[in-house]
């Protein structure tokens, strides 16, 4: 046995012990979703599996990305529940404030982070959504702090957060990626107002958040002033890259829901069906064939801008697929769907909810045609597009 077999009998041993049972019935109600979230993270924490991505120096961090793989598969082979209420906080906030943060800032906030803090992300606007460099929140340097107005849309579990990582605009006389500047702002401030926003499915994932004249301390920024572009693609690059290994595995461990789905209804020996579906499992392990060679590529230290993005492309229009075939087969009854998991992912055989939710992951973290231009630009060397004239010019 090799110790990476070893490694793999270890977490599955533990996963075996820990899984909350009943979990999925059980967090159905936004209440218990919370406790079970806090509560399972907290058991992570303790086994050493939260934050197998952070350095040595922290609690199970400074694992190998072959480690980190193993843990992800088990979790999917374990069915346990995803950590959607601490997502942003241990991969987006901690990644951030890691590479960018001052040491002082890095001791403060990432101790909080594995105590159960929640953060939220405040980069989406409702006139700037994939394109980040049109925010307007305005931050205006008054003294020692930045007095922050404008409104946020889309934040994850924002009405859960303890803080917020907020890109807002400090210049308009600059090139509009170079004046924005990345903030740290804690959620309980005065004059901040958050709004869940109720969605198709029936959760509430994400809300609104307003900004009326709060104070953040300029010891809370991260970067300098004007930074705040070239900082959140550290942040952005945490979504795309490692976190889609789980999601392509929780993806893959799924599949036995559409065969129980094709035998449930009858239709092993529809030709048309075993067709579709044997295609669909190529899809599926395609993506993670990606994501395998997106491992090699980071092991070996050849990863390139744009290769993140092959995952994020491709996990999500099998995303979509996946849910789609699903809802097919589940025929009219499965066009009701029951009241959705929180901390299920969006392969749990609530089939309706799940396609619904499938369509998120061609938007979240940079849509699918933002996807493409960073593929055509960093992979393929394509020129950008060119910008549209202001002003047409008049027809000759």
């Amino acid at each position: 046995m090799t110790g990476l077999d070893e490694f793999r009998a270890e977490v599955r041993a533990w996963l075996a012990c820990n899984v909350p049972k009943g979990w999925r019935h059980a967090s159905v109600d936004p209440s218990q979703f919370v406790t079970i979230q806090r509560d399972w993270f907290r058991r992570l924490v303790d086994g050493g599996y939260a934050v197998p991505h952070w350095p040595a120096n922290w609690p199970g961090g400074g694992r190998s990305l072959e480690e980190q793989k193993v843990i992800y598969q088990e979790l999917a082979r374990a069915d346990a529940p995803r950590l959607l209420l601490t997502f942003v906080s241990t991969y987006h906030a901690a990644c951030t404030i890691m590479e960018w943060g001052t040491q002082e800032q890095q001791d403060r906030l990432l101790p909080a982070i594995l105590d159960g803090e929640i953060w939220c992300q405040g980069f989406s606007e409702p006139g700037a959504g994939s394109d980040l460099a049109s925010v307007r929140t305005k931050a205006s340097r008054r003294g020692d702090s930045y007095i922050v107005n404008g409104q946020k849309i889309w934040s994850t579990v924002a009405q859960y957060a303890d803080k917020c990582l907020l890109l807002a605009r400090t210049s308009n006389e600059t090139p509009k990626q170079r004046g924005l500047t990345f903030l740290l702002c804690d959620l309980n401030r005065p004059g901040i107002t958050i709004r869940p926003i109720h969605q198709i499915h029936g959760d509430e994932e994400f809300a609104e958040i307003f900004f009326d004249d709060v104070e953040i301390p300029a010891s809370d920024r991260l970067g300098e002033e004007g930074q705040g572009w070239v900082v959140a693609q550290a942040t952005l690059a945490s979504e795309r890259g490692l976190t889609l290994l789980e999601l392509s595995e929780r993806m893959r461990g799924a599949m036995w829901r559409i065969a129980d789905q094709i035998a449930c209804g009858g239709r092993e020996e529809d030709t048309g069906v075993l067709r579709d579906f044997g295609r669909l499992a190529t899809r599926v392990q395609a993506t993670n064939a990606l994501a395998d060679q997106y491992l090699a590529w980071r092991i070996a230290s050849e990863e390139q801008p744009g290769h993140a993005s092959l995952i994020k492309l491709h996990y999500a229009r099998v995303l979509r697929e996946f849910t789609a075939f699903g809802l097919r087969l589940a025929s009219f009854e499965g066009q009701v769907h029951t009241p959705i998991t929180f901390g299920g992912g969006m392969e749990t055989g609530n089939w309706m909810a799940d396609f619904m939710n499938s369509y998120a992951w061609t938007i979240a973290g940079g849509s699918d045609e933002i996807q493409r231009n960073i593929i055509s630009e960093k992979l393929l060397g394509m020129p950008r597009e060119p910008r549209m004239s202001a002003k047409p010019e008049a027809a000759s």
